[in-house]
């Protein structure tokens, strides 16, 4: 959609879509913890630069008011350990220089039991690392959810072996939980909630993301494939046992450049439970996706951004999607109308005007295979009980704006299933 769908029942719902939840939900008040001494400021920042490989830091109960930035470069089977996310807390808010709070490159690295606040960039970013494990590690900004908030709270990108475990993330104006352009990935026992997504998987091969709890987000649980980035297409990731619920938030995303990887988040509209975009190989099953107002899952390709849909090693279609055993349940709430994805799906969707959608499928798809989606050619196969009584729309968006079609008929993606193959089980005792 390359022009804002001109919409003759907008005004009618303006303002009920302005009324999206604006959560200021703290999960721990720091203010009463007794403050790190300058001394003790100083050691902590030293353990981090002089840590040998094999070394443990040791993150006292204190709030510590950090002007400087905490980095831990290219070292090996390093332990960062704190006294609880309620205890250990290390507070960037003064921070005058730099942009993550905590930036991690090495081998092997273990954080766990503490808290991260306020950092003016990411709270905790790990690159080019392989072995990462994030345990019980709460990430957010004290302001609530504005756009002044940093870009993501955990933020693991072109790493291997990455376990997020236990964890809590609130706040990012872009990703609660983001790994980007890894491979082997765990994301299990976690909360994200208040930001604009919750968990973000990313052009990532073998990821799984289970026994999570995403709410009062804009988007709850997104797969991705972005063009033009170092590792391109990603592949195999199972999305299973999440509660992906209420995620009605508003959408307090800005723009990170010029761009379109930069602004893809800014699209996503709110009342989304899971949204795949240009995903590949991904199943998705016994997740509670209940109360989404927009729509629970929606299976886009990347031409419906209308950013440029070319690039080397990349394809911008959806195949290879196997959805099956999930529970949906509908709001009253209207769909959102403040994105062109959410203003398509409230005013064209096959149901009527204004209904929230449990699956909506845009209907793209790569006419080189075949000349008919009745043939499924982009493998998108849904085994949901009862699908007769869900909301399933899939749109006609291949004549352009003037002429958008939706269909209520899932029988082309019935009777068929994918196999998506992960396996992390290197990563299961970490």
């Amino acid at each position: 959609m390359n022009h804002s769908i001109q919409l003759p029942i907008l005004a009618l719902f303006l303002i009920l879509a302005a009324c999206s939840s604006r959560s200021n939900e703290q999960t721990f008040d720091s203010s009463k913890l007794p403050r790190a001494t300058e001394t003790q400021v100083e050691k902590l920042v030293e353990d981090f630069i002089l840590v040998e490989d094999g070394g443990t830091i040791t993150i006292e109960p204190l709030f510590y008011d950090l002007k400087t930035q905490l980095i831990l470069d290219n070292k090996k089977n390093i332990k960062i350990i704190g006294a609880g996310m309620d205890q250990s807390v290390l507070s960037f808010r003064n921070l005058k220089t730099g942009g993550e709070g905590v930036k991690i490159v090495g081998e092997n690295i273990l954080l766990e039991n503490f808290s991260v606040e306020d950092a003016p960039g990411d709270g905790i970013k790990s690159q080019h690392t392989d072995g990462i494990t994030f345990r019980k590690l709460n990430v957010t900004w004290t302001n609530g959810d504005k756009s002044k908030n940093g870009t993501y709270a955990i933020y693991p990108v072109q790493c291997k072996n990455v376990v997020i475990d236990g964890c809590i993330a609130s706040h990012s104006k872009d990703a609660g939980i983001y790994v980007g352009q890894s491979e082997n990935i765990i994301v299990k026992n976690s909360l994200a909630f208040g930001n604009v997504a919750g968990i973000e998987i990313e052009n990532c091969d073998n990821a799984e993301v289970f026994d999570n709890v995403a709410r009062d987000n804009s988007g709850g649980i997104l797969v991705f494939n972005l063009p033009g980035l170092p590792k391109s297409d990603g592949r195999g990731t199972k999305i299973y046992n999440n509660e992906i619920i209420d995620n009605n938030h508003e959408n307090f995303a800005t723009p990170l450049g010029d761009g379109p990887n930069g602004n893809t988040v800014t699209m996503i509209p709110p009342g989304s439970g899971i949204i795949l975009l240009a995903a590949k190989e991904v199943e998705i099953f016994n997740n509670k996706i209940h109360r989404n107002k927009t729509t629970g899952l929606a299976i886009a390709s990347y031409q419906i951004t209308g950013f440029p849909s070319e690039a080397p090693n990349w394809s911008p279609y959806s195949h290879d999607i196997y959805i099956h055993d999930n529970s949906y349940k509908r709001t009253l709430k209207i769909p959102d109308l403040t994105r062109e994805l959410g203003q398509l799906i409230s005013v064209y969707n096959a149901h009527g005007k204004a209904k929230t959608q449990d699956i909506i499928y845009d209907g793209i798809w790569d006419t080189e295979i075949s000349d008919n989606i009745e043939t499924n050619p982009m493998r998108i196969c849904l085994q949901e009980e009862g699908m007769d009584k869900l909301h399933f729309t899939m749109f006609y968006l291949m004549d352009g704006e003037d002429n958008i079609k939706s269909f209520k008929d899932y029988d082309p993606f019935q009777g068929c299933n994918v196999n998506v193959s992960t396996d992390v089980s290197n990563l299961a005792s970490l």
